[in-house]
Protein backbone atom coordinates (compact mmCIF):
# COMPACT_ATOMS: atom_id res chain seq x y z
CA UNK A 1 0.00 0.00 0.00
CA UNK A 2 1.30 3.64 -0.86
CA UNK A 3 -0.46 6.36 1.02
CA UNK A 4 -0.92 10.52 0.77
CA UNK A 5 -0.23 12.66 3.20
CA UNK A 6 -3.39 15.00 3.69
CA UNK A 7 -1.51 17.63 3.15
CA UNK A 8 0.09 15.88 0.28
CA UNK A 9 -3.35 15.39 -1.06
CA UNK A 10 -4.54 18.68 -0.71
CA UNK A 11 -1.58 19.52 -3.20
CA UNK A 12 -2.47 16.97 -5.86
CA UNK A 13 -6.10 17.75 -5.54
CA UNK A 14 -4.93 21.59 -6.77
CA UNK A 15 -2.59 20.13 -10.00
CA UNK A 16 -5.55 17.99 -10.88
CA UNK A 17 -7.69 21.05 -10.83
CA UNK A 18 -5.13 23.57 -12.43
CA UNK A 19 -5.29 20.29 -15.32
CA UNK A 20 -9.13 20.64 -15.76
CA UNK A 21 -9.63 17.03 -13.57
CA UNK A 22 -10.64 16.20 -10.16
CA UNK A 23 -9.80 12.98 -8.05
CA UNK A 24 -12.86 11.20 -9.75
CA UNK A 25 -11.28 11.58 -13.27
CA UNK A 26 -7.97 11.33 -12.10
CA UNK A 27 -4.68 9.07 -10.64
CA UNK A 28 -1.39 10.15 -9.53
CA UNK A 29 1.29 7.68 -11.01
CA UNK A 30 4.06 6.79 -8.92
CA UNK A 31 6.94 5.35 -10.24
CA UNK A 32 10.48 4.30 -9.95
CA UNK A 33 12.97 4.19 -12.72
CA UNK A 34 16.78 3.64 -13.41
CA UNK A 35 18.58 6.96 -13.20
CA UNK A 36 19.51 9.34 -10.33
CA UNK A 37 22.91 9.41 -8.03
CA UNK A 38 21.54 6.56 -5.69
CA UNK A 39 20.67 4.32 -8.67
CA UNK A 40 16.60 4.34 -8.85
CA UNK A 41 14.70 8.23 -9.06
CA UNK A 42 11.05 8.24 -8.24
CA UNK A 43 8.52 9.90 -10.79
CA UNK A 44 5.14 11.45 -10.30
CA UNK A 45 2.57 12.03 -13.34
CA UNK A 46 -1.25 12.61 -13.39
CA UNK A 47 -2.77 10.40 -15.67
CA UNK A 48 -6.81 9.83 -16.58
CA UNK A 49 -6.98 6.19 -15.60
CA UNK A 50 -4.69 3.38 -14.54
CA UNK A 51 -3.34 1.09 -17.00
CA UNK A 52 -5.02 -2.47 -16.39
CA UNK A 53 -1.72 -4.02 -14.44
CA UNK A 54 -1.19 -1.06 -12.03
CA UNK A 55 -1.88 -1.63 -8.60
CA UNK A 56 -4.59 0.97 -7.61
CA UNK A 57 -4.95 2.51 -3.90
CA UNK A 58 -6.48 5.35 -2.42
CA UNK A 59 -5.12 7.47 0.36
CA UNK A 60 -6.90 10.82 1.49
CA UNK A 61 -9.42 11.03 -2.19
CA UNK A 62 -6.70 10.38 -4.35
CA UNK A 63 -6.03 7.38 -6.57
CA UNK A 64 -2.60 6.19 -6.84
CA UNK A 65 -1.93 4.16 -9.61
CA UNK A 66 1.38 1.92 -9.35
CA UNK A 67 2.81 -0.44 -12.09
CA UNK A 68 3.93 -3.91 -11.24
CA UNK A 69 7.40 -3.50 -10.99
CA UNK A 70 7.51 -0.46 -9.05
CA UNK A 71 5.06 -1.56 -6.76
CA UNK A 72 7.44 -4.27 -5.19
CA UNK A 73 10.22 -0.71 -4.83
CA UNK A 74 7.52 1.61 -3.10
CA UNK A 75 5.40 -0.76 -0.45
CA UNK A 76 4.72 1.00 2.29
CA UNK A 77 5.49 4.37 0.91
CA UNK A 78 4.04 7.72 1.75
CA UNK A 79 3.98 10.79 -0.91
CA UNK A 80 4.19 14.04 1.11
CA UNK A 81 4.93 17.87 0.25
CA UNK A 82 7.30 19.72 2.03
CA UNK A 83 6.37 23.75 1.99
CA UNK A 84 9.49 25.80 1.13
CA UNK A 85 12.31 26.44 -1.07
CA UNK A 86 13.29 22.96 -1.57
CA UNK A 87 10.10 21.64 -0.87
CA UNK A 88 7.82 20.11 -3.09
CA UNK A 89 6.45 16.22 -3.22
CA UNK A 90 8.68 13.66 -1.48
CA UNK A 91 8.77 10.13 -1.10
CA UNK A 92 9.04 8.57 2.16
CA UNK A 93 10.02 5.27 1.11
CA UNK A 94 10.72 2.43 3.83
CA UNK A 95 12.58 0.67 1.18
CA UNK A 96 15.64 2.58 0.95
CA UNK A 97 18.56 1.70 1.99
CA UNK A 98 20.00 4.91 1.31
CA UNK A 99 19.35 8.25 -0.09
CA UNK A 100 20.78 11.26 -2.32
CA UNK A 101 20.95 14.60 -0.35
CA UNK A 102 17.76 16.01 -2.17
CA UNK A 103 15.83 12.81 -1.65
CA UNK A 104 14.84 12.00 -5.23
CA UNK A 105 16.35 9.19 -5.52
CA UNK A 106 17.54 6.15 -3.18
CA UNK A 107 19.15 2.90 -3.57
CA UNK A 108 17.26 -0.64 -2.90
Amino acid sequence: MITVTESAAVQIKKVFAEDGRTPETAVLRVFVQGGGCSGFQYGLSVEETPQETDKVFESNGVKIAVDPVSVRYLEGAEVVFVDGLMGGFKINNPNAKSTCGCGQSFQA
